[in-house]
């Protein structure tokens, strides 16, 4: 005898079928025969029954004491199951592996999409989530942590390969979005750390530089790191061998910020018969229109081109009204507390006569030169009184390049419009979006729990390994007004219920998620197990809490 469970949908409606039914033998053929539907009965009435015929062979066990059956809360379950069936679905799972380490590296990625922290958190985070059941994984602590970044590293050009197949299994794309940012760190004893241009406003921290190699979609395809003291166009060779080597590029389009890809760059590309797409930085624009390239009635709303015959190159010319708007605001503000100082010295010097006159002009200088403002607004003193000189032709010519902007490229007109080089360009911000997205609320790349060189590369590359499942949730979730960090937080309120038989884990069930947690299971196409398998594994951290800092607790 046994429960037989069916579901049928018909116009979009669920029908659930439970009959009770009996297995027979007759002329030699196993036949079945229906003794009750029990589809009216509720799911703990079906579950008890379930378990009744499931210890149909030890019912005294269940009946050796009064209340032998208990029910209690187990781990949470739901947001690791979302975040697995993400990684199998998108090659995540395939690409690690199946063996110890691959499955290690996997939790670690899963880890920092729950809650972004240390090795020793993501042994905290596997005790309470169903870490072991989902992935059947051996228990762990953080001492094997450790070892499984390097072996991560060591295998990072394999994992990237894989993925890479996943994403493009046809060949290589045709265009690639580059970019950097740096990360800084809180200690000295980084490997890799050095000091260099802070995109943070950290002044005073030692930092790495990260580079991103994305496909033209904004997906990330690798992720390098440099040291803290690499300049930006440094890091394109090593992107574009690997285009080469590893991704069997040919004739593709590079895409790269102002300033990254420039002689050296170009010439390393036309050597392997990719182009590029890039930007050039203000002082450039200057020097070409000095030159006559092209003229400043060219910068307008609309694309404007011109084409360099003897460098084969083009230039896409452009004015964006609502930058040059907010160029000229900011240069208002900063030139307001300008005066604002301004008054507040001269309100000194005449309140306060040992006040010095050089003392003030000093502060105020120092602050125009702060500000970027020395180059047409200067100050001078006439007796105790400080003027204030804003020298109109020289701002007037500050001014004209405002929201200026020009886009380089050797792609010939014939292959792609204006309008799609420029498009192009400005798919940079997929690049940004996914730094931001790493390096702030969903990932926090920031602070680098480690030291050695392979541990870094491998703590970045599970930062962007976490980041392709972020991206999943993001496109899935667009329309609910949530985050992706609010939405892993109802999920993992969702809990295994533990079946207890006088006091032994018997079985793990799985109660109904509640609405809310329906849908969003629904917007990524997945669906929840009845039961999950329990294997008993405890997961204990080897590291305890300072005995310091549990004092100051009480």
């Amino acid at each position: 005898m046994y429960l037989d469970r069916s579901k049928i949908t018909v116009k979009g409606k669920t029908y659930h079928r439970v009959l009770l039914r009996q297995s027979f033998r007759q002329e030699g053929k196993v036949k079945h025969r229906t003794i009750a539907n029990l589809s009216a009965c509720s799911e703990a009435e079906i579950q008890a029954m379930a378990l009744a015929f499931k210890h149909k062979k030890d019912l005294a066990a269940l009946q050796s004491s009064p209340s032998p059956l208990h029910l209690r809360q187990g781990l949470s379950f739901g947001a690791v199951w979302v975040l697995h069936q993400l990684a199998q679905g998108t090659g995540l799972v395939a690409a690690l592996g199946s063996d110890r380490q691959g499955t290690l590296a996997l939790w670690q990625v899963l880890a920092r999409a729950l809650d972004q922290g240390s090795r020793l958190s993501a042994v905290r985070l596997a005790g309470s989530h169903a870490a072991c059941d989902i992935l059947r994984l051996e228990s762990f602590n953080e001492d094997q942590l450790y070892p499984n970044l390097a072996w991560l590293a060591e295998n990072q050009v394999a994992i990237e390969q894989r993925l890479f197949k996943q994403l493009h299994p046809t060949g290589c794309p045709e265009l690639f979005l580059y970019d950097v940012t740096s990360s800084y760190l809180e200690g000295d004893h980084n490997a890799l750390a050095a000091w260099g241009y802070n995109r943070d406003g950290k002044p005073g921290k030692k930092q790495i530089v990260i580079g991103l190699l994305c496909d033209g979609q904004g997906r990330p395809l690798s992720i390098e790191v440099f040291a803290g003291n690499t300049g930006d166009p440094k890091t394109v060779g090593a992107q574009i061998r690997k285009a080469v080597e590893r991704f069997g590029g040919q004739a593709v389009t590079f895409v790269g910020d102002r300033g990254m890809i420039k002689g050296p760059q170009i010439k390393e590309l036309g050597q392997e018969h990719f182009h590029y797409i890039t930007a050039i930085s203000k002082p450039q624009i200057e020097a070409l229109l000095a030159q006559k390239v092209f003229a400043m009635e060219l910068f307008d709303q609309e694309l404007s081109e011109v084409a360099s015959l003897p460098d084969k190159v083009r230039y896409i010319l452009r004015r964006n009204p609502q930058r040059a708007a907010e160029m000229a605001g900011c240069r208002q503000s900063k030139r307001i507390v300008l005066e604002q100082l301004v008054e507040t010295q001269n309100a000194r010097l005449h309140q306060k006569p040992k006040t010095q006159v050089k003392a003030a002009l000093k502060a105020v200088r120092a602050r125009a030169a702060q500000l970027k403002l020395d180059r047409w607004w200067s100050v001078q003193a006439k007796a105790r009184h400080l003027v204030v000189t804003v020298d109109e032709a020289v701002l007037s010519e500050v001014r004209k390049l405002d929201g200026c902007y020009v886009i380089k490229t050797d792609l010939l007109a014939d292959w792609a419009t204006a309008q799609v080089v420029h498009d192009r360009y400005k798919d940079l911000t997929l690049v940004e979006q996914n730094f931001r997205t790493s390096k702030t609320v969903e990932l926090e790349l920031r602070p680098i729990h480690v030291r050695r060189e392979n541990s870094t590369r491998a703590h970045v590359l599970v930062v962007m390994l976490a980041h392709r499942l972020i991206r999943e949730l993001q496109h899935a979730w667009a329309g609910e007004n949530l985050t992706v960090a609010e939405g892993l937080k109802q999920l993992s309120s969702l809990c295994v219920t533990e079946v207890l038989v006088n006091g032994t884990v018997k079985d793990q069930l799985l109660p109904e998620p509640r609405a809310q947690i329906k849908k969003l299971l629904e917007l990524l196409k997945i669906e929840l197990p009845k039961k999950l398998h329990y294997t008993g594994r405890i997961v204990p951290t080897k590291k305890h809490l300072k005995q310091s800092r549990i004092t100051r607790c009480k």
